[in-house]
């Protein structure tokens, strides 16, 4: 059994927290823990795996739900009242400032990765106006979910909101109850 190399153990470590490695004649498992970001608080996620067990997803294959994921949330009344280029543009603002803002952040990292880049996932909702979005984002900060609250200037109100990219399974209850944009 071939021991994994220390490039592979320290990236692994960089990203995921933890590990550990168990080789034996029957099988070799491997334990992760992960520590979520700080604005998660108490959260902690532990997986096993063992490579001796067969598998019906091809190795390195996502669970569904724990695909990365961005939320971009319009206001529908804008949605109606604006030409249609300047909601996406107020959309593609938010969701590029939330990137940016956490540039360095795992989870960033790994959705704007050469690798991924052409496979990002987002999700497009609405809300009716200016009052839920802005509750929406009270919400989101409440619950530690690092957002984007895009003002649009010099008019000076929200227009839209994103989120940092995040494992779907971790933000996909805050926008349980909104439609999708269409």
């Amino acid at each position: 059994m071939a021991a994994l190399s220390p490039l592979c153990r320290t990236r692994f470590t960089t990203f995921l927290g933890s590990f550990s490695f168990t080789p034996s004649r029957t099988s070799s498992k491997i334990r992760v823990h992960l520590q979520l970001p700080l604005c998660l608080p108490n959260r902690k996620l532990s997986v096993s795996s063992s490579m001796s067990q067969p598998s019906s997803e091809p190795t390195g294959a996502e669970n569904k739900d724990d695909v990365l994921v961005q939320y971009v949330v319009l206001r529908r009344d804008l949605i109606d009242t604006w030409p249609l280029g300047s909601v996406v543009t107020q959309g593609c603002h938010a969701s590029v400032s939330a990137i940016w803002a956490h540039k360095d952040d795992p989870h960033t990292l790994q959705y704007c990765s050469p690798q991924n880049i052409d496979s990002m996932h987002k999700v497009t909702l609405e809300v009716k106006g200016e009052t839920q979005i802005k509750n929406l984002s009270e919400k989101l900060t409440a619950g530690g979910i690092a957002h984007k609250l895009w003002i649009e200037q010099p008019e000076n109100f929200p227009t839209c909101l994103a989120t940092k990219p995040y494992p779907k399974s971790l933000v996909s209850m805050f926008f349980k109850k909104l439609k999708l944009c269409k």
